[in-house]
């Protein structure tokens, strides 16, 4: 097949483009795309009204009370992530204790590093969840930790981190717990009254919103005292709050058409039912996604009680005719844009289960990887062994 046409025949509804079958950006309704077709002032009161009307909104998605409060941040992620890092992780003797498993609580723990914050790491590596347990006798060890950071679902292999469970042993010992729910946000429940103190999201995952900013749900003193602790005059979470606060203003340009595009999106999310159906939809989609590829022939890296809803991790076949550049590229030309592995040790790729889909798309997605095996000529399934 001649990968330079560019000719989507997946199924319709997303225009011609690919469905994105990513952990984000991921595919949007095209209300969502049509809210992006005005062009809005920053200093406009309708514009001032839509950033509150977003803050206010994502306050009570996250089941907050008056004591915490929404700043948003331009940029990916990964800004609003270093923002919160810088703004609350302590300087000096005391310590962040950064519980990774995958690539993002690797890429907490390199931010402190940077901006010379003390940090202690737990490594569970790659695919294994930590246990509240093991958070609870780290904290107990090193009575010089005084911050918790953990991801809630880690999407270098999908594997959902048990956040209720770590928040009660840390809020026992009266540490500050802060989590990042990048990709889990909106779609698994999460309440912010359950002992979280600082949670990280963005634009472009389970709200179905497009890229442009991300944003933190923290507590309102532990802003006050965050002042003039920044290492950044960029990503100054406490001067960026205090815009937002005095005039509905960002410091910075804002992105207009992100923002926009995230306001209705809300809209729908909550007309869908809120985090409970949005849930419930995705957790439909990888059930269908899973089995269908197991009955393929396909190995999922975790096991059903470990994986979540939002992206889903294949070990690689080891018949000699797989490649996945060509995998990937089939089936894009198909219609569906999945995403490699970032696993060290087991040679993966990963199919999302976000985004404006749903278990018709899944079924085209099932559909195109057996075309995809035929064509390539794959017959063994069974997966390569780490290198």
């Amino acid at each position: 097949m001649d990968t330079t046409t560019r000719r989507f025949n997946g199924p319709p509804g997303q225009e011609d483009m690919p469905y994105l079958l990513t952990p984000g950006p991921l595919t949007t309704s095209r209300t969502v795309k049509a809210a992006m077709l005005a062009d809005w002032g920053s200093r406009d009161v309708e514009f001032r009204q839509l950033v509150a009307d977003v803050r206010n909104g994502l306050l009570n998605l996250a089941g907050c009370d008056e004591s915490y409060e929404c700043v948003i941040m331009q940029g990916s992620g990964t800004f609003a992530i270093e923002a919160a890092l810088g703004a609350f992780c302590p300087m000096g003797e005391v310590k962040t204790l950064v519980v990774a498993n995958g690539a993002y609580g690797d890429r907490a723990a390199k931010i402190l590093e940077k901006i010379g914050r003390p940090i202690v790491k737990i490594d569970k590596g790659d695919s294994a969840a930590p246990s509240a347990e093991e958070i609870a006798a780290a904290l107990d060890a090193d009575p010089a930790i005084t911050h918790v950071w953990v991801i809630h679902c880690e999407t270098t292999s999908g594997i959902v981190n048990p956040i209720s469970d770590i928040a009660r042993q840390v809020k026992a010992r009266r540490k500050v717990f802060m989590v990042d729910a990048m990709s889990s946000f909106g779609a698994l429940a999460l309440d912010m009254n359950d002992g979280i103190d600082v949670m990280v999201s963005s634009s472009n995952k389970c709200i179905e919103g497009v890229p442009g900013f991300s944003y933190v749900l923290v507590k309102r003193d532990m802003l006050d005292m965050s002042r003039g602790r920044s290492h950044s005059v960029v990503l100054d979470l406490y001067e960026q709050w205090k815009g937002l606060e005095a005039n509905g203003q960002f410091r910075f340009t804002p992105p207009t058409h992100a923002l926009a595009a995230f306001h209705e999106a809300m809209k729908e999310h909550a007309a869908e039912g809120g985090v409970a159906a949005r849930g419930k939809r995705y957790a439909r989609n990888a059930q269908i996604l899973i089995k269908g590829m197991r009955d393929m022939g396909f190995s999922t890296l975790l096991s059903d009680n470990e994986a979540g809803p939002i992206i889903q991790t294949f070990l690689t076949p080891r018949d000699p005719n797989f490649n996945f550049e060509r995998f990937y590229e089939a089936l894009r030309i198909r219609g569906f844009a999945i995403y490699p592995g970032k696993l060290t040790k087991r040679p993966s790729f990963r199919i999302g289960t976000i985004g404006k889909v749903d278990e018709k798309v899944m079924q085209g997605v099932l559909t195109a990887v057996t075309e995809v095996l035929a064509e390539m000529n794959v017959t063994d399934l069974s997966p390569l062994e780490a290198g």
